[in-house]
């Protein structure tokens, strides 16, 4: 089965519903590496030396690469990630193998399938 990773970097307060729309789109599960900044083409203003960055969420999906362009672009949609800008990033990576993906394989094949 070929894999893509869709990496997704986004506002905290966009983690619930990114998650949700990629859930629709196709996406089987995540995880979300929580409270990560980030920094964009211009260094946020500190006050008083502390940051006023607010903090980011990183969403990893495993996803099959025939719904991996839709899945992304959900994200996009969900995240309002080309409207705001640093309301966040994503991106998909080729996945050369994995393992540990047994329980959720039929559930992957069977979304293709509706799919196609």
């Amino acid at each position: 089965m070929n894999l893509k990773l869709i990496v997704a970097m986004v506002a905290d307060d966009r983690t619930d519903a990114v998650l949700d729309a990629a859930r629709q789109a196709g996406a089987t599960g995540a995880s979300v590496i929580t409270n990560c900044r980030g920094e964009g083409l211009k260094p946020e203003k500190t006050f008083l030396g502390l940051g006023l960055t607010s903090q980011r969420d990183v969403l990893l999906f495993v996803v099959a690469e025939p719904k991996a362009r839709e899945i992304l672009e959900t994200i996009a949609q969900a995240g309002q990630l080309d409207k705001q800008p640093g309301a966040g990033i994503a991106f998909q990576l080729a996945i050369e193998d994995a393992v540990g993906l047994r329980t959720q394989a039929q559930a992957i094949l069977s979304s293709i399938a509706e799919r196609v």
